[in-house]
Order: structure tokens, then sequence, then C-alpha cells
């Protein structure tokens, strides 16, 4: 049994946003030379979350509006956790319903993706450097 760590860093310059990680993520899965066994990639940070779902603008979008009903980003003294002078409980919202992590089969050395799947970060207090951390197991 072989494993392999690395950190991905991303700074995205505006409150949230998502990104496809899916490359990165490939490239580390290639690098730790494992063919058959598990990839865990999670955020590293409250305010962000690792999550798979489909490479299309029209969606993130629709999951730009969803979010912000859910957990609006103002007025900011709705939320009792911005009492402590921050002003991002909504991100912490946000990262709860999208999810800190995902897990994906590896195959013949491939990621053993579903049609469309792909690999997104989602930052939801952005405007700083964060951390994903892939962890591959397997042989």
């Amino acid at each position: 049994m072989k494993s392999y760590r690395k950190e991905l860093f991303l700074h995205l310059p505006k409150r949230r946003g998502f990104v496809n990680i899916t490359p990165q993520v490939e490239e580390c899965l290639r690098e730790s030379g494992i063919q058959e066994g598990l990839l865990l990639c999670n955020a590293m940070h409250i305010t962000a979350s690792v999550f798979i779902n489909d490479d299309e603008h029209g969606l993130h979008q629709d999951y730009e509006k969803w979010l912000e009903r859910l957990a609006p980003h103002a007025p900011v003294d709705q939320y009792r956790h911005n009492d402590t002078g921050e002003d991002n409980a909504d991100a912490h919202m946000k990262r709860q319903v999208m999810g800190r992590e995902v897990v994906v089969a590896v195959t013949d050395g491939k990621l053993d993706f579903g049609t469309w799947e792909q690999i997104f970060y989602g930052e939801f207090d952005g405007n700083r450097r964060k951390r994903v951390l892939v962890k591959i197991i397997g042989m």
C-alpha cells in the first residue's frame, strides 16, 4: 500500500467563487503513481468547500443564488457568530451545505468519475490564501 499527500493553494480575489481543481488533482494522481485506490480531497478551511458536480457556468450561477438565499451575507448583524467582529457567518453555513470533502475511486490510474463529474473548490470568504488537501492511498 502506498500513500501520497499534497496541499494545493488557492487565493480567490473575491469573496465567493468556484474553481475547477480537477486538473491539479489529476496531476497529484499522476505524481503518486497509484493505480488502484482512493483519493480524498478536502478543503482545509472552515469557510471553503470541495464538491463534485458538472463544470457548467449556469449551474455555478444557480449555486451562487441558491446559497445566498439560504444564508445571505447581509445584514451581517443577523448572525451571532459575527458578534465576535467577524463578518463571515454566512460562509460557514454555505460550507456546511456544500461539504468539506470528496472521495473518488482510482481505477487504472485515473479518477473513476461518472459522466460530467469534476472536482471543485468553493470559496465563501475569499481574498486570502487557503489550502486543499489531496490524500491518495492505494497500490
